[in-house]
């Protein structure tokens, strides 16, 4: 049942006030985006069923093809394609060769090497997506900053920002850009060209970078990795320590902060049934099945090997802790010779921090499901997600793209995780690794799909298609990694908003909201509301998601340039630059999350940083609003 109505005060402030309710979803994040996208639109499929918005032909507006005409949006599906030709560029390693001629050993020549790859990175992300960018990045980064003696703190966000930077620059430089120029198609506008703002963001990127390299530096917090928290003095060892049913230790409680049956020994948390208890342990006792991971020296863990044989998890330390038998003399061992180490051997249990990578398979996968131990010989020792410690049981909870895994095993172990393709392992090796064999030519479809692109010889969602398609066919990647690709958060978001924005537009909320800013009082003018459009996406951007803010607010623009009589062109790349400033907020961009953990960044960091950035690009565009664009 249907009931006709034509366009009213009910429809558009039904839509507005589920644009806000989805807003405040979205920042709060207390539930899964997909599920907030899901009930969106879900909502305005049932509004337009019973409400219908009917045109001059008496067809609904609302009506489930109109709303749902978003999934198969070409902006969407090429977004999705260039996901898949990024996953390729991933699964190949098909940057490295460029990207490993900027390691080096040298002090001085690492800080050149970083500021190399910071453009290295902002040129190429505006031609491909940033995501892979950076993922073959953080692990060269992070060479690079041991060779210069730098926390890695100060280069991850860095690392984030010039993607960011570098994406303001072509049509094909950020989904942002492609879904404005698909909302101005709909529109009934004419998309934009490959290169149509080029020279703006250069001009956008250049005062970006001015500030990333000036500014930015003495505002990051320098802060250790959680391997480096838990390791303590670089004389300690790290070992792992399991508890026995018959074991001396069980039963042992801690006095005053310490354990007194682990003389010299620190416990840095105890690993129980997949749960982690952390300092301080007043009122535990050990019980059988802990797993304590303890730092010490070679002499404390040889004395506790002696009086607790067979309790460290790893056998080459065991071999190592062991007393030496002197030569020919068995006496020396029953006369209770101290214990020796040998350095070399009794380093083979390290800590590693691994990321999970976005395209995973071990995304929404608990680590039970996975087997972590059991496939890669090393143990979890905790998960940290957008920088915080997960405290529940480590056991079940379902990984995340992002999440920093703290791991404990063998150096053969750590080193056969570096060529896993679901992780990366964030401890800059800078060893050589055989380029694969396939990288050169999944190098080759992406050029060869950016070239047919720029050029206009095909359209970019057919060049996307063909180039995924090629990636798949030409062996660089299988079906299922392919599949993996596709962000189905990106898909639901990007058509849910899709939806909303028709909506919108069709109720005459976009106009509403647009007639709102025109009355604000100091924005009189073209250029006043031009920089107060800029500087709301921009707070929007990063509350929300980039995605999300280019299809909210171009239908917006578009009608305060129609009112103003402006060419619209301008004010559709103000919604690209402003949807671009995801700075202040790990949530507003994917990168910003993949740096968070390998950073150690904390929300505010990204606040602290970002927010000036903003103002930096804010006052640029009001600059190239005024002069280039003569507003």
């Amino acid at each position: 049942m249907t009931f006709l109505f034509e366009t009213s005060a009910l429809h558009m402030w039904f839509v507005l006030i589920l644009t806000a309710l989805a807003i405040i979803s979205f920042a709060r994040e207390k539930f899964p985006l997909e599920v907030t996208s899901v009930a969106l639109l879900t909502a305005l499929l049932l509004f337009g069923q019973f409400f219908p918005v009917p045109d001059a032909n008496g067809r609904n507006q609302l009506s489930a093809m109109a709303l749902l005409s978003g999934f198969s949006n070409p902006s969407l599906v090429a977004v999705l394609a260039l996901l898949v030709i990024g996953q390729g560029i991933i699964q190949t390693d098909a940057l490295r060769p460029v990207t490993q001629m900027f390691v080096t050993s040298n002090r001085r020549w690492a800080w050149v090497s970083i500021f190399a790859i910071f453009v290295f990175v902002m040129a190429v992300s505006a031609f491909m997506n940033n995501t892979p960018l950076v993922i073959i990045a953080i692990p060269i980064m992070q060479a690079l900053a041991a060779s210069a003696g730098i926390n890695d703190s100060r280069i991850m966000m860095p690392l984030s920002y010039v993607a960011i930077l570098g994406g303001m620059t072509t049509l094909v430089g950020s989904s942002t850009n492609l879904l404005v120029s698909s909302s101005m198609t709909e529109l009934g506008y004419e998309p934009l060209g490959f290169f149509s703002f080029t020279v703006p963001g250069l001009m956008m990127a250049g005062a970006g970078m001015a500030y990333i390299l000036f500014i930015l530096p003495y505002l990051i917090p320098v802060r250790r990795s959680l391997a480096s928290q838990l390791a303590g003095d670089e004389k300690e060892f790290i070992a792992e320590l399991d508890i026995a049913p018959d074991s001396k230790l069980v039963g042992a409680e801690c006095v005053e902060g310490v354990f007194p049956k682990l003389p010299g020994m620190k416990v840095r948390l105890i690993q129980r049934g997949g749960h982690l208890i952390l300092p301080p342990f007043e009122g535990y006792a050990i019980e059988s099945g802990d797993i304590l991971i303890v730092a010490a020296t070679r002499d404390a863990l040889g004395g506790v090997l002696s009086q607790y044989p067979g309790f460290l998890l790893s056998e080459e330390e065991e071999k190592a802790i062991a007393p030496k038998k002197t030569d020919g003399a068995e006496g020396d061992e029953e006369a209770g010779g101290s214990p020796e180490l040998d350095e070399k051997v009794a380093e083979t249990r390290v800590l590693a921090e691994i990321m999970i990578k976005p395209g995973s398979r071990m995304i929404d996968m608990s680590l039970e499901q996975v087997g972590f131990h059991r496939q890669f010989g090393a143990i979890v020792l905790g998960i940290q997600r957008r920088a915080r410690v997960v405290r529940r049981r480590l056991g079940r909870i379902r990984l995340e793209a992002g999440d920093v895994l703290l791991i404990a095993g063998s150096r053969g172990a750590v080193d056969s995780i570096r060529e896993h393709r679901d992780m990366i392992v964030l401890s800059g090796s800078k060893r050589e690794l055989p380029v694969p064999k396939k990288a050169p030519l999944a190098a080759g479809i992406m050029l060869a799909t950016i070239t047919l692109a720029a050029t206009g010889v095909m359209t970019i969602p057919v060049a996307a298609i063909t180039g995924a398609a090629a990636m798949i066919a030409s062996g660089c990647l299988n079906v299922r990694q392919a599949t993996r690709a596709i962000d189905r958060k990106i898909f639901l978001l990007v058509g849910s908003m899709l939806a909303l924005g028709t909506a919108l537009q069709v109720t005459d909320g976009a106009k509403f909201i647009a007639e709102l800013l025109l009355e604000v009082p100091f924005a009189d003018t073209p250029l006043a509301l031009a920089a107060l459009l800029f500087l709301v996406v921009a707070i929007a951007t990063n509350v929300l998601s980039n995605n999300a803010c280019a299809i909210l607010f171009t239908p917006i623009a578009l009608n305060i340039a129609v009112n103003m009589g402006v060419d619209p062109f301008i004010f559709a790349v103000t919604v690209i630059f402003g949807a671009n400033c995801s700075f202040a907020s790990p949530i507003g961009y994917q990168t910003n999350l993949l740096v968070m953990g390998p950073g150690h960044y904390r929300f505010r960091d990204f606040m602290k940083a970002g927010v000036p950035l903003i103002l930096v690009l804010w006052g640029t565009y009001i600059g190239i609003a005024k002069f280039y664009f003569g507003l």
